[in-house]
C-alpha cells in the first residue's frame, strides 16, 4: 500500500473524449458568430472548459462543481480566461432545478459523470484503496454519510445488495459479511483496513484477476454515498429543459448504469410520444423533443486509451433540443436509479 509523496509533480486530470467533445458539442450558426454560453456541469479541474474556451474566443462558460477543493485548483487554471469563466459550486441537480430566471439560457451542456484523477490521488478523502486514507469518498466532505458510515452501520443484506446493484460484484454477500464481522472488534475507518478486508474475503484466484478485487465495492459506495444515479435523472431533464431550442447536450458516462439512464432518457427525448400505452389521448406533446446526434455512443479511439487508461469505459451521447420535454420523459427511467 502507498503512501503520499507531496514532493511529486501535482497530477492534471486529463478530460477523455476531448476531440470528440469539442466535434459534437460545438457552437454553430449565429451563436458562434456572436456569443455562445455553456455550462460545464462537471467542471473537476477544468479540462473541457479549458479546450473549449481556447478554441471557441466566443464562448463564456459556467462550471459547476460540488467539490470545492478541486473547483480552486480550476479557479486557477481557468484565471487566464478572465470574465469568460465563471462558477458555482454546489450539485448540479440543484443548480438546473433552480436555474436563475434571470439568467440567459446555456447554448451548451456538458456532463463528464467520471472522477477526477485529483479524487483518487490527491483529495485525501479514501477513493483509492491504493493509499491508506480516512475511509470517507463525500465530494462534499462537509454533510451527509461517508462510506466508513455505511461500512459501519448498514445492516450486512442491505450492504450486500447495495454492492451488487451499484457494481455487479459477484462476491457482494461474501465482501458484506467480512466487513460487518470486522466491525465487531473495531470500526473500519480507512481505505486500506476496508481493502485488506475485501482483498481477504474473496476467493484466491479472485484476487489476482484483471482488477484488483476492492474496485467494484469502492466504487459501489462511492455512487451510494455520493447519491450519484438518484442525481441522475432530475439533472439531465431539468438541464434539458433549461438549454436553449437549438443548443445541444451532452454526457459522458463510465459505467453500464448511468449510461443505461442517459440512453433511456435521451432516446424518450427523440419519440414522438411517451404516454404509456393504455392511456386514450397524448398528453406529451406528441413530437420529439430532442434530435439524437449520436445513434451510437461515442468511445474513445485505441490511442486515447493507451495514452489515458481512464478513458477505455467512457462513452459520450450528445442530442440537440427541439423543445422541451414533459414529466412523461422523465417517469419512465426515474426508478432504475433508486
Amino acid at each position: 500500500m502507498k503512501t503520499r509523496d507531496s514532493k511529486k509533480v501535482e497530477i492534471v486530470h486529463t478530460p477523455v473524449l476531448l476531440n470528440e467533445c469539442l466535434e459534437y458539442l460545438s457552437p454553430v450558426g449565429e451563436t458562434f458568430e456572436k456569443n455562445a454560453f455553456m455550462i460545464d456541469s462537471t467542471l473537476g479541474e477544468g479540462g473541457h472548459s479549458n479546450a473549449f474556451l481556447s478554441k471557441f474566443p466566443n464562448l463564456h462558460i459556467l462550471g459547476l462543481d460540488r467539490d470545492k477543493d478541486i473547483q480552486l485548483r480550476a479557479r486557477e487554471r481557468l484565471s487566464v480566461y478572465g470574465g469568460r469563466m465563471e462558477f458555482f459550486n454546489g450539485w448540479f441537480n440543484d443548480f438546473y432545478k433552480n436555474y436563475p430566471a434571470d439568467k440567459e439560457k446555456p447554448d451548451i451542456i456538458l456532463f463528464d459523470l467520471g472522477i477526477s484523477v485529483y479524487h483518487y490521488e490527491k483529495s485525501g478523502r479514501g477513493f483509492s484503496f491504493r493509499y491508506d486514507e480516512p475511509l470517507d469518498m463525500r465530494l462534499n466532505a462537509e454533510s451527509g454519510e461517508s462510506a466508513a458510515d455505511i461500512c459501519n452501520n448498514m445492516r450486512e443484506e442491505e450492504l450486500a445488495n447495495l454492492i451488487y446493484l451499484y457494481s455487479d460484484e459477484k462476491y457482494s454477500r461474501r465482501i458484506a459479511r467480512a466487513i460487518c464481522e470486522e466491525r465487531k472488534s473495531q470500526k473500519i475507518e480507512s481505505s486500506k483496513q476496508l481493502a485488506d478486508i475485501i482483498y481477504n474475503a474473496v476467493p484466491g484466484n479472485y484476487r489476482h484477476g484483471a482488477i484488483h478485487p476492492a474496485t467494484r465495492t469502492f466504487q459501489a459506495l462511492r455512487i451510494a454515498v455520493n447519491s450519484e444515479l438518484r442525481r441522475l435523472p432530475e439533472a439531465l431533464h431539468a438541464a434539458f429543459n433549461d438549454l436553449k431550442v437549438g443548443g445541444k447536450m451532452g454526457v459522458i458516462t463510465f459505467h453500464s448504469l448511468e449510461d443505461r439512464i442517459v440512453k433511456n432518457y435521451f432516446r424518450n427525448l427523440g419519440k414522438k410520444c411517451v404516454c404509456p400505452p393504455e392511456q386514450a389521448q397524448c398528453t406529451c406533446g406528441g413530437t420529439p423533443c430532442a434530435e439524437i446526434l449520436t445513434r451510437k455512443p461515442v468511445e474513445p479511439s485505441s490511442e486515447e486509451i493507451k495514452t489515458n487508461s481512464p478513458s477505455r469505459s467512457a462513452k459520450l451521447r450528445v442530442v440537440r433540443k427541439l423543445r422541451d420535454a414533459s414529466e412523461m420523459h422523465l417517469l419512465q427511467i426515474e426508478q432504475e436509479a433508486m
